[in-house]
């Protein structure tokens, strides 16, 4: 981004109006985090990713990591010293527990800062926030002794962390990997093996790395009933917990990329390196979803970033750009031609990017808010209620936003025109910034299938009824409110298609399991519009309320209901393609012999 300023104003209409973030943090007991308190966090975490982490994003994308012999790895200028500010204000550990050095905030507070640190500089933000993932691992999974060993270090950010699961010969299918873990006679084990695109693998920013690596034992069963985990460090820790000898991990090279230019993924390879198991044996996939679930939300944030940064450079420019005149006449007539900002096709693009953008914030807060639930309610059924609507939510939100930031990325682009294609206004790298986000973590095929197929279907439907409930009880409690009928209705109608749609696929299943392989995309596609306008007409509710009540910030809820209007009736309605898409079966897509897709190439 040329310019990047923090969302504050709709970040607080997420977390506070919307969803009632004061009420939420007081019920669950996290006395410290008060209103005054976590707006000073949010305003300071909006400066240093304003005034510290902006500035370098270019500078990243223009260098790039270098790799050099022995596996060093160099961070593009300025990174380095950006970490240590960050490290020396106390970040890493803001939501981290206090037993450990940390703060104890809320971990939804930990996501608001991280949404700026990412729109601010996408690349550099992956290296504190896998580190996230290696704490959350440790503290559901690891012993006490690995606990104390890693925590305080991971906490402080003088150490960060990674996720290492994908092979030269495997992506997804975890099953086929062959990373070997040998066990020793201390009760450690030797690791060998190769693992690739391991994002911020190897870098200059901190002391230490900890790597949460998936291996097989020797007599491990085949596929991924054989998978275990380990904690493999850069650096052995001494019993002090300072860095102690170099372990037999090393970076083989990096990767160039498309985008990220300035986050490091690398080839590591394992020799003899030393790792210690966390959980128990042949469970290691169990415990890394822990790891993967929190990179999946991760990667949901990163995708509305892209749809954030691309509204943000594309507004600025529309509102200064002058290009022909409008259609009903001279809306500057002052001026030698309009501001593009008249033009409706500029405004179908501006609008589309601020819908994702502002729609998938309230959809991220309300991921948030249940991840807090889920880890700190002492309401049992209250955490089973929130688990449930994450394992529903969570690839809906990372395969359906990290698909509309690449689509806003575009618009934002489009709206520069020719100038979008060049580098100095930084919409061609939020382009190919965003393109990674719809791969890791899955790809939005794979978290179809995980929807529809793990998800959905295997729960017989209980797990969409979940989610559908809190839709209808929002339909019902609008029926009479007039000023809402233009969303309620929609809502009311598609929430129940979702559910009759999903009894279809599940039917046609029974007979062709490759029916739920052919509907998942679309049907994640479809899940996502509709939560979203579930988000809007929730935020249309609140806005058309304080228009009523005479409200100071007109202009701001006057965009919140037009916005919300502007989806329904645009956006929304590309469920109609992905329903007809779902109901046409697989046929038109297996139908065809491998072979002829080469005939005529």
């Amino acid at each position: 981004m040329a310019h990047y300023t923090a969302p504050l104003r709709d970040i607080t209409f997420a977390r506070d109006e919307l969803l009632n973030y004061p009420q939420h943090y007081q019920a669950l007991g996290y006395e410290e985090a008060s209103p005054d308190l976590v707006q000073s966090v949010l305003e300071e975490g909006a400066k240093f990713a304003q005034e510290i982490l902006a500035p370098l994003n270019r500078v990243g994308d223009k260098e790039g990591c270098t790799w050099s012999a022995g596996g060093v790895v160099t961070t593009p200028t300025g990174f380095k010293e950006a970490y240590v500010q960050y490290v020396e204000g106390g970040w890493p550990g803001l939501a981290s527990a206090p037993e450990f050095g940390g703060q104890g905030l809320p971990g939804s507070l930990s996501l608001s800062l991280g949404e700026m640190v990412g729109q601010a500089n996408h690349a550099w933000g992956m290296y504190p926030g896998l580190s996230n993932g290696a704490k959350r691992t440790i503290e559901a999974h690891g012993s006490d002794a690995q606990k104390h060993a890693y925590l305080p270090q991971l906490t402080s950010g003088v150490w960060t962390g990674t996720m290492c699961l994908t092979e030269p010969h495997c992506g997804t299918d975890l099953g086929l990997l062959r990373t070997k873990a040998e066990p020793q006679a201390d009760g450690s084990y030797r690791l060998n093996g190769t693992k690739i695109f391991i994002s911020a693998g190897e870098h200059d920013l901190a002391e230490n790395i900890v790597h949460i690596v998936l291996a097989r034992l020797p007599d491990a069963p085949a596929g991924t009933k054989g998978i275990s985990l380990f904690i493999v460090p850069k650096f052995l820790p001494t019993a002090d917990g300072k860095v102690g000898a170099r372990n037999g991990v090393v970076c083989g090279s990096i990767e160039h990329k498309m985008g990220i230019h300035g986050n490091a993924t690398c080839v590591l390879n394992f020799d003899g390196a030393t790792g210690y198991l966390i959980g128990a044996e042949n469970k290691g996939l169990n415990c890394m979803f822990t790891f993967m679930n929190a990179a999946r939300i991760g990667t949901a944030m990163q995708g509305l970033n892209s749809a954030e940064n691309a509204f943000q450079g594309a507004i600025r420019y529309a509102r200064d750009r002058l290009q022909m005149r409008s259609l009903s006449g001279p809306k500057a007539p002052d001026k030698a031609a309009d501001p593009i900002i008249v033009h409706p096709d500029v405004r179908r693009m501006l609008l589309t990017t601020k819908a994702f953008a502002e729609g998938g914030r309230a959809f991220m807060y309300f991921c948030a808010q249940q991840m807090d639930i889920a880890a700190d309610s002492k309401d049992p059924a209250a955490r089973d209620h929130a688990e449930q609507l994450l394992a529903l939510l969570t690839p809906i939100a990372k395969g359906f936003l990290t698909e509309t930031g690449v689509e806003s990325a575009i618009h934002g682009m489009q709206v520069y025109g020719g100038h979008g294609f060049i580098a100095e206004w930084g919409m061609e790298q939020n382009l190919r910034d965003a393109r990674i986000s719809t791969l890791y973590e899955g790809t939005t095929g794979i978290q179809a299938l995980d929807l529809l197929g793990r998800k959905v279907l295997a729960s017989q439907g209980k797990a969409l009824a979940v989610f559908t409930k809190i839709v209808h009880q929002f339909c019902q409690a609008e029926a009479d409110n007039a000023a809402l009928q233009e969303f309620v209705v929609p809502l009311r109608e598609i929430n129940q298609e979702w559910g009759g749609l999903t009894l279809k696929i599940g039917t046609v299943a029974m007979q062709n399991p490759e029916e739920v392989g052919a509907a998942s995309v679309d049907y994640l596609m479809y899940s996502g519009y509709v939560v979203l306008a579930y988000f809007w007409a929730a935020a249309a509710k609140l806005a058309s309320a304080q228009l009523a009540a005479g409200t100071t910030e007109e202009g701001f809820y006057r965009a919140k209901v037009q916005t919300a209007r502007f989806y329904f009736q645009r956006i929304l309605p590309r469920t109609r393609s992905h329903l007809v898409c779902m109901e046409s079966g697989a046929a038109n897509l297996l139908d065809m012999h491998a072979d002829d897709f080469l005939i005529g190439a």
